[in-house]
């Protein structure tokens, strides 16, 4: 995916640059994206290697399945739990997805046999530190309580 100009940096340099200036961000696997927990409706940020900040709330869906079932042994297809978890984290992305919108992210929804994810990405330029700092503390700020 080019973005018109060819961004070289150095992911190492980058992720302890970001991690000394917020020390909330912990990696997701040794050497990968940077996350950061936002608030209590799921919401995180994600900063990855390729450029992209990712504002996403998602939801486990055996968790779900064990909401859904209430102790009986109903098995739901994954079809099924995808759409209900869906259903209930519409109230909480609507909140927030014109704003995103507005701003340059793009939507997706992401799902497999363990999660679903609403996923907003935004492309960020590492090697201007100061632009990525600020756009961090706006998503703070907007996807807060």
């Amino acid at each position: 995916m080019s973005h018109g100009s060819s961004q070289t940096f150095d992911w190492d340099q980058v992720r302890t640059r970001l991690v000394q200036a917020e020390p909330a961000l912990y990696e997701l696997e040794p050497g990968g994206a940077l996350a950061l927990d936002l608030n209590a409706d799921g919401w995180m940020l994600e900063l990855s290697p390729d450029g992209q900040l990712i504002c996403q709330t998602g939801m486990d869906l055996e968790d779900l399945k064990s909401l859904l079932s209430e102790g009986t042994c109903e098995d739901l297809p994954t079809d099924e739990l995808a759409k209900q978890a869906k259903t209930l984290m519409n109230r909480t992305v609507s909140k927030y997805r014109p704003l995103l919108l507005q701003s340059g992210f793009a939507e997706r929804t992401d799902i497999n046999e363990h999660f679903v994810a609403v996923q907003f990405s935004r492309p960020v330029d590492y090697q201007k530190p100061e632009a990525v700092f600020d756009l961090l503390r706006w998503c703070r700020q907007q996807l807060r309580l």
